[in-house]
């Protein structure tokens, strides 16, 4: 069974986000970056499952500028086998990223691909169930479990409700959620083996796809600063408060 990874960078889910002065974007300058928290479950389910002697191979696979291999590295590091890089330097759409994926899903033909439910940074939730129409591939998206029996794939999903379990026929798309695992620290002789991993470059525009974005951004701006909380004296006043100035309460 062969494994694809998408993952993405994002700024590291530590770091103070800041915007820029003119609201144009958020400041990226001199932040530090990281995988995408959900990619890197997903990477480590992924390594699980060839621990598992139930995947053969491992590929992580990532679009954008060349800084993107960094992380690349980090999930060969992680125990991915190999890697793709998709270099562009515009900033895509889901349905871009989508499409770009298609062709790698199309060369590569995984039995399985695993990737976040959604990133930290723009937080659409789109790109695996987008993946998933383009290649008519079954889906399971916000997973909690991934268990392979044979040729199908059990996903159990976070639902409203609670939880759900699907099988899906291989080849399938899942999407994980934060339960799915708690994901290892790369060890740094696995960092110096990751530098001998073989990583592919390819130009996003020898694809033949149209890259053109579909959305544009018009303003970013911080959220708004919470106000000081205050101290009451008694419930008395505390019910006056949420009644007269919070009206929480009638």
């Amino acid at each position: 069974m062969k494994v694809l990874v998408p993952i993405k960078r994002v700024i590291d889910f530590n770091v103070k986000v800041r915007v820029k002065a003119d609201h144009s974007n958020v400041d990226l300058a001199n932040v530090k970056m990281a995988i995408n928290p959900f990619c890197e479950i997903a990477v480590e389910e992924a390594v699980r499952l060839k621990e598992a002697g139930t995947a053969t191979e491992v590929i992580a696979v990532s679009i954008g500028a060349k800084a993107c291999q960094e992380q690349l590295r980090t999930a060969l590091a992680l125990g991915a086998d190999r890697a793709i890089h998709i270099e562009t330097e515009l900033t895509l759409d889901a349905i871009n990223i989508a499409k770009l994926l298609q062709k790698i899903v199309e060369e590569e033909q995984p039995q399985l691909v695993i990737l976040g439910k959604q990133s930290i940074d723009s937080d659409n939730n789109q790109t695996g169930q987008m993946l998933a129409a383009l290649t008519n591939m079954a889906q399971g998206t916000f997973a909690s479990e991934v268990k392979i029996d044979g040729d199908k794939v059990n996903v159990t999903r976070e639902v409203d409700g609670g939880l759900q379990t699907v099988a899906l026929n291989l080849p399938a798309i899942v999407t994980t959620d934060l339960r799915l695992n708690e994901p290892r620290y790369a060890s740094l002789p696995n960092i110096m083996k990751a530098k001998r991993k073989p990583l592919d470059v390819k130009p996003a525009d020898s694809f033949g796809i149209d890259l053109s974005p579909r959305t544009q951004i018009l303003k970013v701006t911080p959220p708004a600063e919470r106000e000081a909380g205050i101290i009451v004296e008694s419930i008395d006043e505390l019910v006056q408060k949420l009644k007269n100035e919070a009206k929480v309460i009638s």
